[in-house]
């Protein structure tokens, strides 16, 4: 999972998605920018935007939290519609856009990925970044989501998602076996068959939620989905690639280290494996 170390500003950890995000507060603006792990999620989705987004018009940016990448868009001369679930997140973006001189550019406002308030062909592009539909835990659901993403997206224009994956989760949860404060080893054979870190699961086990309720992605999954859901998918990306599992000691990287693991992920980043096994993983489709 993203942040299992993470706790809400009162200490504890909601399981309600919007309640998680109010309590998280700014730490969300500041999640992207905070380290070399998160930073390169940052960058590898910045560089698939620069690739395939318009050169103008109206953006949807959906579950867009306190504004990041619609700071990004309005810089460069897009007009955009940030919906959060988040009350708080919403209105820490219109904060930050209005701090960067970009307020006439961005609306931001309270919205659900599963009943969007736009109109049909409403925006040129549309962004669905960070995992806001690893946060819808029905599966028929997730699907209506999707379509939402298609419906107010021009025909031909870009819809771009990224996911939280369940390998790399997994993989975290293994590496904390043992060690009392994160570990939660016996949830990982229901986990890995169903994908779902949800009220259900930790009820069954007796346990504390570490993070907000949410639905872990395998590749073919993801890829399926967003077909089911009107979408041609054309590329699909690991964001953080062979890195996902590195959070600790990162002052000790040096420029050429870092610049070394850059390289390396741009090479690897489209291989389906590698993306399967990825912290986050995004796709570039068409509506």
């Amino acid at each position: 999972m993203d942040d299992a170390g993470d706790r809400s500003e009162g200490g504890g950890v909601p399981l309600d998605v919007a309640a998680f995000y109010d309590d998280y507060g700014e730490r969300e603006w500041e999640r992207l920018d905070r380290d070399f792990h998160h930073r390169l999620e940052w960058e590898a989705t910045v560089d698939y935007l620069e690739e395939h987004l318009p050169e103008g018009g109206r953006v949807a940016d959906v579950g867009g939290g306190a504004g990041r990448y619609a700071v990004w868009l309005a810089d460069r001369g897009h007009d955009v519609a940030l919906l959060d679930v988040s009350e708080r997140q919403a209105s820490l973006a219109s904060e930050k856009a209005g701090e960067r001189g970009v307020a006439d550019r961005v609306t931001a406002g309270r919205g659900d990925v599963r009943a969007l308030p736009l109109a049909d062909d409403a925006v040129a592009a549309t962004l669905c970044l960070g995992g806001p539909l690893s946060h819808v835990l029905d599966a028929g659901e997730r699907e209506a989501a999707v379509a939402e993403l298609r419906r107010v997206t021009r025909p031909g224009g870009p819809v771009f998602v990224s996911v939280m994956g369940l390998l790399a989760s997994v993989t975290r949860m293994v590496r904390h076996a043992g060690l009392a404060e994160h570990d939660e080893t016996e949830l990982l054979p229901a986990l890995v068959q169903s994908g779902d870190y949800d009220a259900d699961l930790l009820e069954r086990f007796g346990r504390e939620p570490t993070v907000q309720q949410m639905h872990l992605f395998r590749l073919e999954g993801f890829e399926s989905l967003l077909e089911a859901g009107g979408l041609d998918v054309e590329r699909l990306a690991a964001l953080e690639g062979p890195f996902s599992q590195r959070r600790d000691d990162l002052d000790a990287l040096t420029g050429d280290h870092r610049e070394a693991i850059r390289e390396t992920l741009r090479e690897l980043r489209e291989d389906r494996h590698v993306v399967d096994h990825s912290a986050h993983m995004l796709a570039v489709c068409r509506a």
